[in-house]
């Protein structure tokens, strides 16, 4: 990009520019925004040199990309996956999935890179986000999103069932696997079988992943619009006036979420709500899964089997009773803890308002009589 289009004044005694204004004209590219269309051609040009297996190419393109969005942000991971360069895709996922937490592939790919490092606890963890971030559907086909990419949820299921048999805990590793083969989608048929036979062998299972070369790409139509075009010819500036713009619409309607309610406790001695401490999946029905570290309200108490009645993201289950450990939920003295637990959400708490009332003029003071 020139710097031609920005003012640079110059010491005139000396002929050349002061310090002073170098540092604004830096100041002034800082903090200007990137154009949409800059964006868009930044973007096509990496995809075009990741279908020519141009990686470096591809790599340079996308961070020159100044306010970057979790698409390219996950393109750049699948560049240095390609390159083989673990550490700084772990670390474009996790910006990826800081600026969409609700990216179920983003989890399923950022999983898998956790396992090819050995961090299988946080691998698991992917695995489990990845599954509820699907809400229960069988698939999800991103072509929409410009990625050529389906997620099953055996899939995901099978990668978990891969992170047990890493962990050594074979039978886990057997009974994800066999609810992984009761899910639908194509291609889970023989490569089912083949995983159940490793696993009686005790043989690690390899995870899956998104093809190599499979990115997001942006819309064919906004990338045929990149050429400009003058519709209105050159328009001449009559005059301007920008008025005082206060707001005055309406709030939207808060989203109620169904669930169970969960009473506000406070302090830990007599608190029901419990911390999982490891990631747990569900293997039977009823059960929950769960990632390490959330907390839940302790529904029931513990039945024979070990399991425990807890209500987890407004949804009741069970959980074993060995997992859990009692969790402060204690607000700091002062502050008034706003969040919104996971079962109904509070209303509104907005005041109406109240009538005006109106102020009377004082009475006037009655004359006196006159007296003669």
């Amino acid at each position: 990009m020139s710097y031609s289009h920005f003012p640079v004044s110059t010491d005139r005694s000396r002929g050349r520019e002061t310090n002073t204004d170098r540092t604004h004209s830096s100041r002034s590219f800082r903090n200007k925004r990137m154009l949409y269309t800059e964006l868009l051609q930044l973007w096509q040009n990496s995809v075009e040199a990741v279908d020519a297996k141009d990686w470096p190419t591809a790599l340079a393109k996308l961070n020159e990309i100044s306010e970057p969005t979790s698409r390219t942000l996950f393109n750049t991971a699948s560049c240095y996956l390609a390159l083989g360069q673990l550490d700084l895709a772990l670390k474009a996922l996790d910006l990826t999935i800081a600026k969409d937490e609700r990216l179920a592939v983003a989890f399923f790919q950022r999983g898998a890179v956790m396992m090819e490092m050995g961090r299988l606890e946080e691998a698991l963890s992917d695995y489990i986000w990845a599954q509820k971030h699907m809400r229960e559907n069988v698939v999800i086909d991103y072509k929409q999103l410009g990625l050529r990419f389906k997620l099953y949820s055996w899939q995901v299921l099978y990668n978990a069932a891969a992170v047990y048999c890493q962990m050594g805990q074979w039978e886990q590793a057997r009974d994800v696997l066999q609810s992984a083969s009761q899910e639908k989608g194509p291609g889970r048929g023989g490569s089912m079988e083949a995983a159940l036979e490793s696993i009686r062998s005790k043989q690690a299972l390899d995870p899956l992943l998104v093809p190599e070369g499979v990115v997001f790409r942006p819309r064919k139509q906004d990338v045929e619009q990149l050429q400009q075009r003058d519709f209105l010819g050159k328009a001449t500036v009559i005059s301007s006036m920008i008025p005082n713009d206060d707001f005055g619409g309406f709030e939207p309607l808060r989203q109620q979420k169904p669930g169970f309610y969960e009473p506000n406790v406070d302090g830990a001695q007599d608190s029901r709500y419990m911390q999982v401490r490891v990631p747990y999946m569900a293997r039977g029905p009823g059960q929950l899964t769960v990632p390490g570290g959330a907390t839940v309200f302790l529904f029931g108490e513990e039945n024979r089997d070990g399991m425990a009645t807890v209500i987890y993201d407004g949804q009741r289950g069970l959980l074993p009773a060995s997992l859990l450990e009692p969790a402060d939920v204690k607000t700091s003295k002062g502050k008034k803890d706003t969040r919104i637990s996971s079962g109904i959400p509070l209303p509104p708490g907005l005041k109406p308002p109240t009538r005006p009332q109106s102020q009377h003029s004082p009475a006037a003071p009655p004359q006196g009589k006159n007296h003669s």
